[in-house]
């Protein structure tokens, strides 16, 4: 009897050790080719190049810009990304402007601050909140599927950083678009916010699509 609970806990042992593993290694599967190929594309020097932020840097962000603004190389703008495990971001904080909370569902994200100030937030699965104002040249990582947000306080100063991800395909949530921009029912909403209908639509349209 003692010889078979012994054999139960070691196998039990066993397959809980084999799941920490398979969490550990999660992310993007390897591919079994040096690259993957999209059909009807020709792979020369062209297919691993990307030119999407030449514009970017030869003339800077929009000077009237007043909302956070992201240039992005995933793997829908750079298909030469797909089983690479990497893709990036390129952020522009005008003065005031924030990027609201939400998650990345398929990588961690890690975030250079380049110019300006930011003020960064994370919040763990426990409910707390952990913020930090970055400064140029601070970095900042954002594990996989924890709710963040950032924030440029300045008035005056813009705020311009890079974010890389650990997927070609990270994935964003945005938590005020899921919440009050989709079709969950306003009774729904109202009674999780602890408010009433009224308020739950005002929100909703503070978020809608301008036309």
């Amino acid at each position: 009897m003692a010889s078979k609970t012994l054999s139960m806990t070691f196998f039990s042992l066993l397959v809980f050790s084999f799941a920490i593993i398979q969490m550990a290694i999660a992310g993007d599967p390897d591919i079994l080719f040096d690259f993957i190929v999209p059909a009807n594309v020709t792979i020369d020097e062209k297919f691993f190049t990307f030119t999407g932020m030449r514009a970017l840097v030869r003339s800077g962000p929009p000077t009237n810009a007043t909302a956070f603004t992201a240039w992005k190389a995933s793997m829908a703008e750079f298909p030469a990304l797909n089983g690479q495990s990497v893709s990036i971001d390129v952020l522009y904080f005008p003065a005031g402007s924030i990027n609201p909370p939400h998650t990345r569902v398929r990588a961690t994200g890690l975030l250079f601050l380049l110019r300006g100030t930011l003020q960064v937030g994370l919040i763990y699965t426990t409910n707390k909140l952990n913020s930090q104002t970055l400064q140029a040249g601070d970095m900042f990582v954002f594990p996989k599927g924890l709710v963040h947000y950032q924030y440029n306080p300045d008035a005056q100063v813009p705020a311009l950083s890079i974010a890389t991800f650990g997927s070609s395909n990270p994935g964003s949530v945005s938590i005020p678009n899921t919440l009050f921009n989709t079709s969950i029912d306003d009774n729904i909403l109202a009674k999780s916010f602890k408010t009433d209908v009224a308020t739950i639509q005002a929100l909703k349209a503070s978020l809608a699509p301008k036309p």
